[in-house]
């Protein structure tokens, strides 16, 4: 709606006041705005000025010209994003841009004349109209370029805690008091289950689902322990390092699948030194695949819990004849988790069996089946140590182990 001649007349007579008042907002009007006073004199004379300068024109413009050009919003749209790289608190972005509009409604009725009121009226409905629209492109600006830069800081603080996981980056003073390591450490391997032997099988899952669940395990390790953790985490696995060691709550899986949702299966080796956290990383995902493959519940897991299924699971001249007992039996997957389960239940069929949701006799059944097909005995004592060497080199290869050493987590369970 076009402005009355009065209106315009009135916004003509603020044009030489521009500078004076683009000085009082940047010297003095701004001045009580928490943390502004500590800016350099350089920013509030020339971009604070500048800013408030092209504003002000910028309204007085639009008031006295009947067909303004479109547009006009991009100068602070690169203000917001200068300030949001520099960290400048969005509350006082918004608030010096409030406090600008106040300062321009000042003038106008400083400068308005008995009789003018209905012409104030109109420029301060323009003005409140305008205003809405340059307070959502800032903000708009400043959290984009926020989460922007935020975005990349996260991705490059993952690629510092991967290269170290993975040894790939020397251990350097200067690397580890960026991570905050300067002393011992605790290194945990941690897992989301999946929901069934199915969903195992094939792979599959919600990606959304997962992230959501991963985004809820680390928020539960950080209150567990108290501070931001270094955390790694592809898909449904990952690594995660505790600052200053100690030992984690004997229930710290169980927290996490109250918090998730999900199973959760967690290993822990401790570091004495923080030279020792790449080491540490990769024992605790073989502690954490052995435990899967002996079939152990999902749980808090050591080295300790698995000591002698992890010794057989160390490749070796034997490991690919060792892995090739299970060839017979590959195109089973039910006969290799009930042997798996029936180990892990120190071979008591009828819990193999209540795990299982079988018969016990289905169990003997199948038991039965896999020793005539492979030859191995699992109720031997040399034959149930053959069956576990061999269930634990079959399950990522025989010479995979051998070959991978900073390997993702994900890749080295699966």
């Amino acid at each position: 709606m076009p402005l009355s001649d009065e209106a315009r007349a009135l916004a003509l007579r603020c044009e030489p006041k521009v500078n004076e008042l683009a000085r009082r907002m940047a010297r003095e009007s701004f001045e009580e705005l928490p943390g502004y006073a500590g800016l350099p004199s350089e920013v509030k004379d020339l971009e604070v000025a500048a800013t408030a300068r092209y504003g002000v024109r910028l309204f007085l413009r639009r008031a006295t010209d009947p067909h303004p050009g479109a547009g006009g919003l991009r100068l602070f749209r690169e203000r917001a994003a200068q300030r949001a790289e520099e960290g400048f608190p969005l509350h006082l972005l918004l608030r010096s841009h409030a406090l600008g509009m106040y300062v321009l409604w000042q003038a106008l009725r400083d400068a308005a004349e008995p009789g003018e009121e209905g012409a104030l009226a109109e420029l301060v409905d323009l003005l409140l109209r305008s205003h809405h629209k340059l307070m959502g492109s800032v903000a708009e600006t400043y959290l984009d370029e926020r989460s922007a830069l935020e975005a990349e800081q996260r991705e490059q603080r993952r690629s510092l805690v991967r290269g170290f996981l993975d040894g790939a980056l020397e251990p350097r003073q200067d690397l580890l008091e960026e991570l905050g390591l300067g002393g011992p450490a605790l290194v945990l391997a941690v897992a989301l289950e999946t929901s069934s032997d199915a969903d195992a099988d094939s792979g599959s899952g919600d990606s959304v689902t997962v992230r959501r669940r991963v985004r809820r395990v680390q928020t539960a390790l950080d209150q567990t322990f108290g501070t931001e953790l270094l955390a790694l985490f592809d898909a449904g696995a990952g690594r995660v390092v505790v600052p200053q060691g100690g030992e984690p709550p004997h229930d710290l899986a169980q927290r996490l699948t109250r918090a998730c949702g999900a199973d959760v299966r967690v290993a822990m080796v401790p570091a004495d030194t923080p030279d020792a956290v790449p080491e540490a990383s990769r024992t605790a995902v073989e502690v954490l695949r052995v435990a899967r493959a002996c079939g152990f519940p999902p749980g808090l897991h050591s080295l300790d819990d698995v000591l002698l299924e992890y010794h057989l699971s160390r490749p070796g001249p034997s490991s690919r004849r060792i892995a090739a007992l299970l060839t017979p039996v590959a195109a089973r997957p039910e006969l290799l988790r009930t042997v798996r389960t029936h180990l892990a239940q120190q071979q008591d069929r009828r819990r193999t069996a209540t795990v299982l949701g079988l018969h016990p006799n289905t169990v003997d059944n199948r038991l039965a089946r896999f020793t005539t097909l492979t030859g191995l005995d699992p109720a031997s004592p040399r034959g149930a140590a053959l069956t576990i060497a061999a269930l634990l080199l079959h399950d990522t290869g025989a010479d995979s182990v051998a070959t991978t050493k900073g390997g993702g987590i994900r890749e080295r369970l699966s």
